[in-house]
């Protein structure tokens, strides 16, 4: 298309301001990045000598495929046939780029009237006409063998392209290989690891490498804080020191919080053996950290903005104050486990993890969009502020630079980072914009620069989206306008279904689960992300100057966060918000190939409107599973249920059926989603009562998921209040929702709706004081108006099972037993032999590290008569009937 047809073709009187066509993608550095990136992946566990090894095959095979070209080359004293050479390059009088290889003298400008003819033209006409005459059957002889030789030069030229490209991979791939070697050899270098392989006992000086990470604690003990280091001195007896570069991860108390990145720290522990790219894990004692250097000045800075961010949100709403520092700089301290829950079920992570859309929100404030960024029509503030062009992309350097220090050099933010560095090379000098080549160009730094990066999932998950916005969301938008869908709408929604389809099989691998809402939730969150960016890093800006203009920005970037907050909680509390999918790369390739089929379906599915609409409302309905529906459709649960035990993972929730619509609950569960679906799907919209048997995270951890959406009358615990920081979790969650905590007393009788209980253990004080929260588990035997018996013992360890015996000499048998702490081996066989259950149910998590429940607790209750079900293998059991009529009924583990 030439530049008239363009001008003709634009919706300006004036033409268009870029009439020149851009030419095709430049897909060359594509395969030398994915070169680099698996040989920096294959390498990163390899040997020094195994790494040279690879990297002198593929630089071999890179020279076996170039050597015939040389070859040629140096024996015809020319390049390769199809290649251009000297002689075939335009000389004088050609225009400038022409790429013929014979010359065309350039025509003088006719400056004669018009109408006036030229003097001679018949005559230089008709000569011309007999030399043509003359030459045709010349020409045509020869033609054919000129198109010959054209298509044997073009065949050989093609045949060396190619063969240049692959030795390129290779040469990339050898540097890839190479760069893992050194890396794993470096981080394998020194005492570290081989102390680490005999858990012993270490004093090291290291370097703190990013901001300290909450840990989920397991309940056992206060609040952790993960923290990447790197150990540079190893202290030995004697004063002996050996310098090292080893990458550790150091498991520190809550007094490490507020260590800054660059800050070094002197730390005595104990070693064991790390994985991945980390070759060691430390635990550090609890107390201060010895600070031996203090963190250098730009960190410094950087934890000041940080800091001021949170300082100026700090008014806010528990959800927009924890999310605002993280949506912005990536400071996600504040976001507490309920609200990461439902940014992971919904597939909006990436939200909190700062990516390329935030650098690219700044950057388009500065330059505006990079492809008018050399026009005289270019966008952002620069060329309204008179900026030139190569200032501007100096500044946007600068900017890049800040944000990588600000929001710390994630994965995610690396990514960004270098391809924005690229384009912005790109602009100053002048060259073309494209932004799969800058992709590929940063992943190829990237991954020689820091080859760690080749097995980081936030880094493959990063690239695969951006790749997947310029090559595959573009094509996708056009299909769905063409089906009449709008500009801005189309463009969205390809984005996201977009993203969505590359992204999803890798979070199978490392998530065995598939995210059923995450193209709708994006799609709602995605409009206000831009807002509440811009509004935060003002914020962030305003707040070292002025704390009152800072803290107006925040309440005015909160409107937007909150509803992306709200998005993910509505959408993160939907029953079907999250399918099981099988995981690892099998359950990765299987996902790939069904998003490929429902991509093909999908694209014919559009030409039937009424199918695809149907199709909508089953997914749909699949999502929202109305309680009736799903009875009829699984058959759980029974309609008779009288005792439930969700599946919410290793940890325990069980329900205690009181009537239409209202049970009893004990314990929540670690997370809030599962033991929220299993409320759910039983239909209970009204607690009267929540007994958390004891503080334990396994039990609370989702005491949100129970008060979310529920009429919760009070909550009962233990009176043994620890560990503090659970039971400090309880206490101001409840608080939040209005609901009162109360300790159970033992002996306590109470009756609702034909279920009756009552509290067995803890002993009343004076009494021995437990060992731990699991013997302060609160104990209920229950009863239902049918008559049903069951005993409820929390997680009580073997004493205080016997304690339990000693204190109820009458306790009568049961009909169901939910087995103490997930079925471990430590039961008091007394104990199972006085109540001898007909029905035995094992809460436990499917592939725990603990090894429950434990084969010789099965076995013992198997041999008393039991039936044993466990959650990991039937999933929930709900429990009906009663005598004869007894049954358990699994909901097979599924969606």
């Amino acid at each position: 298309m030439n530049r008239l047809e363009v001008h003709a073709g634009a919706d300006h009187r004036l033409g268009s301001a870029n009439p020149y066509r851009e030419g095709p993608t430049d897909l060359r550095l594509i395969g030398p990045a994915l070169g680099a990136w698996g040989g920096a992946a294959a390498a990163l566990n390899s040997s020094a000598a195994e790494a040279s090894w690879g990297s002198a095959l593929c630089l071999a095979a890179a020279v076996a495929l170039v050597a015939p070209a040389v070859r040629r080359a140096l024996r015809l004293g020319s390049l390769p046939r199809g290649l251009p050479t000297r002689e075939a390059l335009p000389r004088k009088g050609l225009r400038r780029g022409a790429l013929t290889s014979r010359p065309v003298p350039l025509r003088a400008a006719d400056t004669r009237p018009r109408g006036e003819e030229k003097p001679g033209r018949d005559e230089g006409s008709r000569g011309e006409g007999d030399r043509s005459e003359r030459d045709r059957g010349q020409d045509e002889g020869s033609r054919g063998e000129r198109g010959r030789g054209r298509d044997g030069d073009a065949g050989s030229g093609a045949v060396w392209r190619y063969r240049g490209a692959a030795a390129g991979v290779l040469v990339c791939a050898a540097a890839g290989i190479l760069a893992g070697g050194l890396h794993a050899a470096e981080a394998r270098r020194g005492p570290l690891p081989g102390l680490a392989a005999g858990f012993r006992q270490a004093t090291v000086e290291l370097v703190v490498r990013a901001d300290p990470k909450a840990t989920r604690s397991a309940g056992w003990g206060g609040a952790s804080y993960a923290v990447d280091a790197e150990v540079e001195k190893v202290l030995g007896p004697g004063g002996r020191t050996e310098r090292v570069h080893t990458p550790v991860l150091v498991i520190a108390p809550a007094s490490w919080q507020g260590l800054l990145p660059s800050t070094r720290v002197r730390v005595s522990g104990r070693l064991a053996p790390g994985e991945g790219d980390v070759a060691a894990v430390l635990r550090a004692p609890n107390g201060p950290p010895r600070i031996t250097g203090p963190p250098t000045a730009v960190q410094r800075r950087a934890g000041e903005l940080r800091s001021g961010l949170r300082e100026a949100a700090g008014g806010l709403a528990p959800d927009v104050r924890a999310l605002l520092p993280g949506l912005v700089v990536g400071d996600t301290s504040r976001v507490t486990p309920e609200l990461r829950a439902a940014f992971r079920a919904t597939d909006l992570t990436h939200i909190m993890a700062v990516s390329g859309s935030n650098l690219a929100i700044m950057l388009a404030l500065l330059i505006g969009t990079p492809g008018r960024a050399l026009l005289a029509e270019r966008g952002g503030l620069a060329p309204r502020l008179g900026i030139s062009l190569r200032t501007t992309a100096l500044l946007g350097g600068a900017l890049t630079l800040a944000f990588v220090v600000v929001c710390r050099p994630e994965p995610s933010v690396l990514r960004a980072a270098a391809c924005g560095l690229v384009t912005l090379l790109a602009i100053g000098t002048g060259r073309r914009r494209s932004l799969i080549p800058a992709l590929a160009a940063a992943v190829l730094l990237l991954v020689l620069y820091a080859p760690e990066l080749a097995r980081s999932y936030g880094f493959l998950l990063s690239v695969l989206a951006t790749g997947a916005l310029l090559t595959i969301a573009p094509g996708w938008s056009a299909v769905l306008r063409r089906r009449g869908v709008p500009n801005g709408m189309a463009e969205v929604l390809a984005a996201a279904a977009a993203a969505q389809a590359v992204c999803a099989p890798v979070v199978a691998v490392f998530a065995a689960r598939v995210s059923l809402v995450a193209v709708p939730c994006n799609l709602l969150a995605e409009p206000a992300v831009a807002l509440a960016t811009v509004l935060g890093f003002a914020a962030l800006a305003a707040a070292p100057v002025v704390m009152p203009l800072a803290q107006l920005l925040a309440w005015c970037a909160g409107w937007p966060t909150g509803w992306i907050a709200s998005v993910a909680r509505t959408g993160g509390a939907l029953p079907g918000a999250q399918a099981q999918w099988p995981g690892g790369w099998g359950g990765g390739l299987l996902l790939a190939v069904a998003t490929g089929l429902v991509v093909l379906v999908g694209r014919r599915l559009l030409r039937h409107p009424w199918v695809a609409a149907s199709l909508a409302l089953l997914l749909l309905l699949a999502v929202v599973r109305p309680v009736p529906l799903t009875r009829i459709v699984t058959g759980w649960p029974p309609p008779d249920w009288s005792y439930a035990m969700c599946d919410v993972g290793q940890g325990d929730a069980t329900v205690l059926a009181a009537g239409a619509g209202t049970a009893v609950v004990i314990d929540a569960g670690p997370e809030p989603q599962p033991v929220d679906r299993c409320l759910h799907e039983l239909g209970v919209s009204r607690v009267p009562l929540l007994l958390l048997t004891h503080f334990h995270a396994d039990h609370v951890g989702g005491l949100a998921g129970v008060l979310r959406g529920r009429s919760v009358g009070v909550i009962e615990t233990t009176g043994f209040g620890e560990p503090p920081d659970q039971a400090a979790f309880v206490r101001r969650t409840a608080a939040a929702d209005g609901v009162a905590v109360v300790p159970a007393r033992y002996g306590e009788r109470r009756a609702l709706g034909g279920l009756s209980w009552e509290v067995l253990w803890p002993p009343p004080a004076p009494g021995p004081a437990p060992d731990g929260p699991n013997d302060a588990s609160v104990t209920l035997l229950a009863r239902t108006a049918a008559g049903l018996t069951l005993l409820l013992p929390g997680d009580l360890e073997p004493a205080s099972q016997q304690g339990l015996l000693r204190q109820n000499p009458g306790l009568p048998r049961v009909d169901v037993l939910k087995v103490a702490h997930h079925g471990s081996a430590h039961q008091d066989l007394a104990l199972l032999g006085v109540v001898r259950p007909r029905l035995a149910l094992i809460s436990v998590g499917r592939g725990n590290r603990y090894g429950h429940p434990a084969p010789r607790t099965v076995a013992v209750l198997r041999a008393a008569g039991a039936a044993v079900l466990r959650t990991d293998t039937d999933g929930a059991v709900a429990v009906t009937g009663v005598g004869d009529g007894l049954r358990a009924v699994p909901r097979d583990r599924g969606p």
